[in-house]
């Protein structure tokens, strides 16, 4: 019973560390918020902007996707290039006509890719084909085919990053939420990723943390050549992230932080949707290492698992009469009460139900499961399968 209570207080204690020390990487800010609009009609001091937009095998969503691109209420020179990696569906021909039925065919180049090179994954290079198309603009906006912006996220994102003289500017975009499965997995997966890239310690240029959220980069152009460009993280699987890191290291100012101004189209659903989006990368994450491995499935279990599964031991042993029984009950509750408070900020921003919160365990262990599943998939030589590309092997970077 000692042990047991040593164990429950020790996670108890781990779990106030982590949400009074660690960024607050329980709560979705900071948050980039529609600007009131100005009464001058001058464009003179909005720099250019060039969106890249990389799609393979995109034709169904661009159609939803691509319009509220092209259609930003920006007063500064803007253009999107949208890069066809490759496509067999029709990606190229759903492009244009989903920017001439909104009206800006004018605004939109369609950029067919080029063979992918060894050494580079799939979205880099076509990333790396879209900058270089982009020519001299200021600033380059990279966002995803499945991602939906508000008219004023383009304004805003320039202003802030002008503003506090930031160099990469990035927004989680508030995924999609369909199913019970959603509601559990999708606000946890954005909660963990908080919870690896805080938010206010990666907009923090004191502070080593850094990442960036690929639905929606705005970075600087001199700053991205000053850092080696889209070949400097080449071969990355987990690109985002990558590019993040590569600007700040480089003496970069980066922000990163949350919007309900960008919306993920897409729809996951089932737990095999989510299974598969986690164990296509999640060991990559890990840079392949075993040690790791092991190191954060026990924490995973330590933090999510081990508080519910005192309490209700506790709670049992307590009604036979052992002795310490009550005790183990209520450290258990009091840490399983804290998690699952921590989670509720989350839920709302994802307007996803309080009632989802006291099963983050569930989703803490699933998400452990979908780990171990990546380590598998990639000692089975599948790791990074996407979109008809398998890189096994590939590191983070």
């Amino acid at each position: 019973m000692n042990a047991v209570l040593w164990l429950a207080g020790a996670s108890l204690v781990a779990w106030i560390g982590l949400l009074a020390v660690w960024g607050f990487f329980w709560w979705p800010a900071p948050r980039l918020i529609a600007k009131r609009e100005t009464s001058s009609s001058d464009d003179s001091g909005f720099p250019s902007v060039a969106a890249v937009v990389p799609a393979r095998n995109e034709a169904e969503i661009l159609p939803e996707s691509l319009p509220s691109v092209l259609g930003q209420d920006y007063c500064g020179p803007f253009r999107v290039v949208l890069v066809d990696d490759r496509s067999d569906d029709g990606t190229d021909a759903a492009a244009r006509t989903a920017a001439a039925e909104a009206g800006f065919h004018d605004r939109l180049k369609v950029l067919a890719g080029e063979p992918l090179p060894e050494g580079w994954s799939g979205k880099v290079w076509a990333m790396h084909q879209g900058t270089a198309s982009a020519g001299d603009a200021d600033w380059i906006w990279l966002t995803d085919a499945d991602i939906a912006h508000a008219p004023w996220v383009l304004r805003a994102l320039v202003e802030l990053a002008e503003r506090e003289g930031r160099d990469l500017v990035s927004t989680m975009a508030t995924l999609r939420i369909e199913s019970a499965w959603d509601r559990l997995l999708i606000p946890a997966f954005v909660y963990f990723f908080a919870k690896l890239y805080p938010f206010r310690s990666v907009s923090n240029p004191r502070r080593r943390a850094a990442g960036a959220a690929g639905g929606c980069i705005l970075v600087r152009r001199e700053a991205l050549q000053r850092a080696g460009g889209m070949a400097a993280i080449r071969g990355a699987l987990i690109d985002d992230c990558a590019l993040g890191r590569l600007i700040k290291r480089s003496g970069g100012n980066t922000w990163l932080g949350t919007s309900q101004g960008v919306h993920s189209l897409r729809g996951y659903g089932s737990l095999h949707s989510v299974w598969d989006m986690v164990a296509r990368s999640a060991y990559t994450q890990l840079g392949h290492s075993p040690l790791l491995l092991a190191g954060t499935v026990l924490g995973m279990l330590f933090l999510y698992a081990l508080p519910p599964v005192i309490c209700v031991w506790g709670v049992m042993a307590a009604l036979l009469g052992v002795t310490g029984g009550a005790m183990a009950a209520a450290l258990g509750g009091t840490t399983w009460a804290v998690m699952a408070g921590s989670f509720l900020p989350m839920l709302h921003h994802h307007r996803a139900g309080w009632w989802m919160a006291p099963l983050l365990p569930l989703a803490g262990v699933l998400y452990t499961l979908m780990t171990l599943s990546s380590a598998w998939r990639h000692a089975r030589g599948r790791g990074g399968a996407w979109k008809g590309r398998t890189y096994p092997g590939r590191g983070a970077i």
